[in-house]
Order: structure tokens, then sequence, then C-alpha cells
């Protein structure tokens, strides 16, 4: 078995901005503290919840860098660092190492999408040429392409890769990988709503966005379930089932950058294309925070 990452639930952490739109990079630094403090597994930086792909390459790497200082060791920081370049990849990687990351997350090649084959070829390129463990992110409703089980088998066997992050939404795809791969590829759900059923197929944990301002419930939804205590992860996933869709009922991280800020937490705004959400769609999200007991 390969080193494994982390284990539980892991933060897929917003960029907090100004009103005009630059990082706060202080609000940054005490988001990572009130995470790890909330009983948070892991730390995910400049994904797509981060507002990767509107961070210019310098902003990219000084995220990275000032959430390090902030972690100082006490969880692992995963650092997004997928391109639809493979070579740019490589350099972001080197650049993210320098920075701090411990692991690095690739999301598939978007745009310029490519076959199967173009996926292995891509992946093992890079996973040669860093240091870091690779976990791999297939997100077709993003890049159009969706990475297939016999792919991940293919890609497993390299040492660099680690793990997939898994936001297919496609359940048989999951078994399937988790058949063909064994142990040589962790499961983590890229889907809050679907935390608990990749778990019951061998997943070890979520990459999740709920948690920027919930680490403490995604915590323990997870070990709840890998202590045994299925009934209580169960009933934690049922509880924000509502929550969670509500938070991808725009385009993420609109919804949860909203979410914060409702609830004081200095998020600010997401940078152009991305748009306020629309008032029945805010007001529904107040709605679901009140349920779960979030607006006091």
């Amino acid at each position: 078995m390969k080193k494994r990452i982390f284990t539980g639930a892991a933060t897929a952490l917003i960029t907090p901005m100004y009103e005009d739109g630059s990082v706060n990079f202080d609000r940054l630094s005490s988001l990572v503290d009130e995470q790890i403090k909330g009983g948070i597994d892991a730390l995910v930086i400049c994904g797509t919840t981060g507002e990767k792909s509107t961070l210019n390459y310098d902003e990219h790497v000084k995220v990275i860098e000032t959430a390090a200082k902030a972690i100082n060791g006490r969880v692992p920081l995963i650092a997004g660092t997928g391109s639809n370049d493979t070579v740019y990849s490589v350099g972001l990687c080197a650049d993210a190492e320098k920075a701090g990351a411990d692991a690095f997350l690739m999301v598939s090649p978007y745009y310029n999408k490519t076959s199967q084959h173009g996926l292995v070829a891509h992946y093992n390129y890079i996973a040669d040429r860093v240091n870091k463990p690779i976990i791999l992110y297939n997100v077709p409703s993003r890049t159009g392409v969706a990475i297939k089980p016999e792919t991940y088998k293919e890609l497993s066997k390299h040492p660099n890769i680690v793990a997939v992050k898994e936001a297919n939404g496609d359940i048989a795809s999951v078994a399937k990988t988790r058949y063909l791969c064994g142990d040589e590829l962790d499961i983590y759900s890229g889907n809050d709503d679907q935390t608990v059923p990749i778990m019951s197929l061998g997943g070890i944990g979520v990459i999740s966005v709920m948690s920027n301002f919930l680490p403490e419930v995604m915590h323990r939804m997870c070990t709840e379930y890998l202590n045994g205590n299925t009934d209580e992860a169960m009933r934690l996933q049922i509880k924000y089932t509502g929550l969670m869709n509500a938070l991808f009922s725009d385009v993420n991280p609109t919804p949860v950058k909203a979410a914060m800020n409702i609830l004081g937490m200095g998020a600010g705004p997401c940078r152009l294309p991305l748009y306020p959400m629309e008032e029945k769609a805010l007001e529904n999200l107040k709605n679901k925070l009140n349920e779960c007991g979030c607006l006091k």
C-alpha cells in the first residue's frame, strides 16, 4: 500500500478576498487556523473552491506559501496544481513544493480535453517529474472528460499517484474503480452529498466545500463512519443534505462564499466571471443554514 495523504475530511478552502477582488492574505491565515481548530484533517489550497482559475501565477504560489506558514505542519497541505498544459503543471508543482505543499491535487485537462490514453500520458509525465504524491481530480462537469476506472487502474501503477478526488457523481463507477485498483488508489468523495455512499464502497474521506464553515461536522461524519458508527454518519449525511444541495445551487464557490459572508466569516466576493447569487437562491441558502442551526 502507498503512503496515505490523509484520512477523513479535508476542506477545499476558499481564497478570501477584499471587495476590490484582491486576495486577503491575513484572512486566509486566520481561516486556516479556524479550520484546524475545527478538527479538519487536511486542507486543499487553490482548488476549484479556491478560485484557482482566476489567480495569477504569483498569487497562486503566494496563497500556497501563506497557507503553509499558517498550517505550520499541523495537517497536510494539498495544493491544486492541475492544468490543461502538462509542462506548465510540472513547473507549478515545483514552485508549490517550494512554497510548502505536501501533495498535489490535479484536475484532468479541460477545454483541450484529451483521450484516456492522453490522460495516462499526461499524468504519468507529471508524476515522473515531481517529488510529492498526487491526488487525481475527476470532475467531468467542468472538464468535459471523465477518467474511466480502467484508466485509474493504469495510473495507479505509478508510485506518485496515490488517490483520486471523485466528483463524477457515478457511484457504479466508484465501485468499479475500487474493484480494479484495490489499495493502490485511495478514493475521496469530491461531492459532499456522496461522502457516506462513497465511503461505503471503500472511500476514506471527502474533500469538502461545506467544511469551509462546518469543519467539525464533516470531520465527525467521516470519523463516525471509519469508527464503525455508520448510523450516525448516515444521520449527519441526511441532516445536511439540503444545505449541501444549496451550496451547489449556483457555480461553486459562489454559494459557499455567500454562506460564509452571511455567517460573518469574511470570505469576500468571487472574482469575475463568477457572479453573485440570485435573490431566490440566496434566500434558500439562508433558510438551509437556519434549518441546520448555523444562524444564531
